[in-house]
């Protein structure tokens, strides 16, 4: 099952030029799959776990790991939270602090306040991982601007678009990674260094 949910996440992530803002520039030194081109942050406007308000406009400034979440998921996304748990420990007290984890919810019927925060809790990243939380009106127009497919449509927890995907200062996508293939904390690590500029 990790199998096909990673092979249809990686499906239905491929970007089309309808967010291409320019050319690309010069390859960075990724560890993830890099976008074919200069794609930018979509916009959006949640609420979190917790009833913050997250915009896409909070994340500039910062590096943003970016991802999508189902708490009644049991094959790929405790793996990706393990991941990124492992991963943003690994960087330095100065990167952590312009580093922003987010994940938005595939699946509005299950994720509720509730069960997000004992999904983080369970997973140790409560703290460190925002859950950005709708209903399907909320998110539907986030899934299409992200080119996800949502558990919600797929009628499964398991079966659902789960990129993991890093964002640069300037809100520009720079690469992705996925479970089961090239996520790991290492490499996770690793690309949020090059999207803060301190990778050696």
């Amino acid at each position: 099952m990790i199998a096909v949910a990673v092979a249809v996440a990686i499906a239905v992530a491929i970007p089309v030029t309808l967010w291409a803002v320019s050319s690309p520039e010069a390859s960075p030194d990724v560890r993830g799959s890099e976008p074919p081109a200069r794609i930018e942050l979509p916009r959006f406007s949640l609420r979190d776990q917790d009833g913050r308000t997250v915009t896409s406009e909070d994340l500039a400034g910062k590096a943003a790991v970016v991802t999508f979440l189902d708490t009644k998921c049991r094959e790929s996304c405790p793996i990706i939270t393990e991941q990124i748990r492992q991963a943003l420990a690994r960087l330095s007290p100065a990167d952590r602090a312009n580093t922003v984890a987010v994940a938005i919810s595939v699946q509005p019927e299950d994720d509720t306040p509730s069960a997000v925060r004992a999904f983080l809790r369970r997973h140790r990243v409560d703290g460190s991982l925002r859950y950005l939380l709708g209903s399907e009106a909320q998110l539907r127009p986030v899934w299409n601007a992200f080119q996800v497919l949502p558990a919600l449509d797929s009628g499964s927890s398991d079966i659902h678009s789960a990129p993991v995907r890093i964002y640069d200062r300037g809100g520009v996508w720079l690469s992705t990674q996925a479970a089961g293939a090239d996520l790991t904390p290492a490499n996770l690590a690793h690309d949020v260094g090059v999207a803060l500029g301190t990778a050696g």
